[in-house]
């Protein structure tokens, strides 16, 4: 089953001594997608077409930038840009889009606009990245309600970011009948806060660091309390 395959990398996750599973979860998908996408799949038909119709967005094209393989990343750029070249055109032919209402305000966008929009908003490793990523979400409540052993780790792991915290709190009222939702929130908020203010206090020690009344006291757990801040403020891990 899916559900037996995926619960691998979600276990793996959750052993991971990090600030949130979930992100590194994500972390790991985007590097076997940035593999995946340097690697010899970009000389097939279909990949190409889907890399030519979608693009890439900044950041990861930011990524692909810093690998090594720079023809392949080139490749990919000359059949993008024929394709954006020759659609624009058509579109421009166009025009823009008719106005409506009594004084000619309102309407839809122009066409050329509506594609622009969707070109920014599209990503090929973003698109790999959130399809599996939303079936290790499944696996999560699949194995909470499976998995007894599951639970205790859950429980066990040092919180989440915000924004996935958010995730599991809005995917849970969907996934969990109304009892399982009411215990999974219990622990997964003591979880979050605990963990946020475990995390706040580090930050405040590292500043109070800079301090000359505290410049002989120990660092106690604050050395590397900014990237793990950042993993919990903005669901990014900082190497």
């Amino acid at each position: 089953m899916a559900e037996q395959l995926y619960t691998i990398p979600v276990n793996d996750a959750f052993d991971t001594d990090c600030e949130c599973p979930l992100c590194q979860m994500q972390k790991e998908l985007e590097t076997n997608a940035i593999e995946y996408t340097m690697g010899p799949s970009y000389m097939e038909d279909d990949n190409r077409a889907m890399t030519d119709k979608m693009g890439f967005c900044a950041h990861h094209m930011r990524i692909l930038y810093a690998q090594k393989n720079r023809l392949g990343l080139a490749l990919m750029m000359k059949t993008h840009t024929d394709k954006t070249i020759k659609d624009m055109k058509e579109l421009a032919a166009k025009g823009p889009a008719a106005k409506s209402g009594l004084f000619g305000k309102g309407g839809s966008a122009a066409p050329i606009v509506e594609y622009i929009n969707n070109l920014e908003t599209s990503c090929f490793i973003c698109g790999r990245i959130n399809n599996t990523f939303d079936r290790y979400i499944d696996t999560i409540f699949h194995m909470w309600k499976k998995d007894k052993d599951f639970i205790e780790k859950f429980k066990s792991c040092k919180g989440f970011c915000t924004y996935h915290y958010g995730i599991l709190y809005d995917y849970g009222s969907r996934k969990l009948n109304k009892e399982q939702y009411n215990e999974f929130l219990d622990i997964l908020n003591e979880i979050y806060f605990t963990n946020m203010e475990r995390v706040n206090g580090d930050i405040s020690w590292f500043i109070d660091k800079f301090d000359y009344r505290f410049k002989d006291e120990p660092w106690k757990n604050s050395k590397d309390a900014i990237p793990r801040g950042i993993v919990k403020t903005n669901h990014t891990i900082v190497e």
